[in-house]
């Protein structure tokens, strides 16, 4: 018996609503762009970036001002989309490890349904290391771990200069009529940052709360951005396949980063720019274009949205809800909370030098106004994922080692150890610069918060210890 089978109680009882009428089912197409936090797009109010595609798009769409992954970090973020679960739900909290044979996906549940599903671009991390050593490999073939290839119909991993071409490959090979699940995977903008990528002037890019103003860390997101707007032109191939197959009426288009970008406080922490992501969803007729919203939604809604699409039910086990009716102009209850992991980064094995780049353990709870941060790992010497050896990091060390950081920069990147509890009132500290934790005068907040992340780790059968004693 399959893992879908075990779950057809769960999660397929009744025959979706295609099904039950004459209704076409939709198409779902889903786009990451790889490592993009808030607010780099036009649409999000970056006036010294051109994204013209995207820009259009969102007047189509609707936009997620409060979109957060579920890490801040590529394996686990897509995890967690690609299963409306938490990645230590799902057991898939390293770089080497592969889906486990036994969690279901979303192509899977869909394929169940009558969907054609295919993957393409960038490598989308769920099925391994793709240059494995040979002891990785030699496990991978010897428990028939990598299990992506039967997962969907079309699976194609190559440079993102490819994916239109792909993506129109994929249409014609699986015929008119047939509904289908389809994810693109860029690279862009993923360190490393090419300088030639776009046009940006760092000199008027607005600079957030945490990050000093240097030339390097201007230069740096120049560049950055750069591979931003780059991307928003691959983007608009993709819409252009649609519109030459006819089908972009009844699909439903949802782009999104995977995580945070790669820079101080951002991708590897759990600080809002390594969680907050540009998200934006549009289906003709039934999502009003240009609307926005301020709910908060998780990256493990994911699933149980393109589920709920297709008239199907969630399985069991999901901790994601479905914001379809959020979308459509329905009766949603907003989320209260959501909630992040932090886990290990990379394939490189445990040594002395070890750095919160590679090896970090911590959790977040968050509400519209608050968020609590449990760092399990505080001794770990802070380093930025992937960018340590650019200018901006570098500009930083040295200022530091001058004296020449403002304090609230030093107590970001330089405190040790690092506080075991944060919690930050982000209305008044949007940059995540002042830790309330312990104050007589938040002690409230921070327990509501910290029960919270209490449950929510012991429902996922979180590995490390909850914040209050059992």
């Amino acid at each position: 018996m399959t893992p879908i089978s075990r779950r057809r109680a769960l999660g397929a009882a009744a025959a979706p609503a295609f099904i039950q009428s004459k209704t076409a089912p939709p198409n779902l197409l889903l786009i990451l762009s790889d490592d993009h936090s808030v607010p780099y797009l036009g649409a999000y109010g970056a006036k010294y970036m051109s994204t013209p595609n995207l820009d259009r798009f969102a007047s189509e769409a609707i936009r997620f001002d409060k979109a957060f992954t579920v890490a801040p970090q590529c394996v686990p973020s897509r995890a967690a989309y690609l299963t409306g679960r938490s990645p230590v739900a799902v057991r898939m909290g390293r770089f080497s490890a592969p889906m486990p044979p036994e969690i279901v996906s979303l192509p899977e549940m869909l394929k169940e349904r009558g969907y054609a599903t295919g993957v393409c671009g960038r490598y989308f991390h769920l099925n391994g290391v793709i240059k494995s050593s040979e002891a990785t490999r030699a496990t991978y073939d010897k428990y028939g771990l990598q299990t992506w290839q039967r997962r969907v119909d079309y699976m194609d991993v190559s440079p993102q200069q490819g994916t239109a071409a792909k993506f129109d490959q994929f249409l014609q090979a699986q015929g008119k009529g047939k509904p289908f699940f389809f994810w693109i995977n860029y690279s862009d903008p993923h360190h490393v940052w090419d300088k030639d990528a776009g046009r940006v002037d760092p000199g008027k890019i607005q600079l957030p709360p945490h990050l000093p103003d240097l030339p390097g860390v201007r230069g740096d997101l120049a560049r950055y951005c750069g591979e931003v707007e780059r991307m928003d032109g691959f983007f608009q191939q993709a819409m252009d396949v649609l519109k030459k197959h006819g089908i972009e009426e009844n699909t439903l288009v949802v782009f999104a980063g995977d995580n945070g970008m790669a820079f101080p406080h951002g991708k590897g922490s759990l600080y809002d720019p390594g969680l907050n992501v540009p998200a934006m969803a549009r289906w003709p007729g039934r999502i009003k274009g240009g609307s926005s919203t301020r709910s908060m939604i998780s990256g493990e809604d994911l699933t149980p949205t393109f589920l709920d699409a297709a008239g199907m039910k969630p399985l069991g086990e999901m901790t994601g809800r479905s914001w379809l009716p959020l979308a459509t102009g329905g009766a949603y209850e907003p989320r209260r909370h959501i909630f992040g992991q932090r886990l290990p980064h990379g394939n490189a094995p445990f040594t002395p030098q070890t750095r919160a780049a590679n090896f970090d353990l911590s959790r977040c709870v968050r509400s519209d106004r608050w968020k609590l941060i449990y760092n399990c790992t505080p001794q770990m010497e802070y380093w930025p994922v992937d960018s340590a050896a650019d200018p901006g990091w570098q500009e930083m060390l040295a200022a530091h080692r001058e004296g020449r950081l403002k304090p609230e920069h030093e107590r970001a990147y330089f405190q040790r150890p690092r506080s075991v509890m944060e919690l930050f009132d982000l209305d008044a500290d949007p940059g995540e610069l002042n830790n309330l934790a312990g104050r007589p005068e938040t002690a409230s907040v921070e327990r509501e918060l910290a029960l919270a992340l209490h449950e929510r780790m012991i429902v996922d059968f979180d590995f490390l210890p909850p914040p209050f004693a059992n």
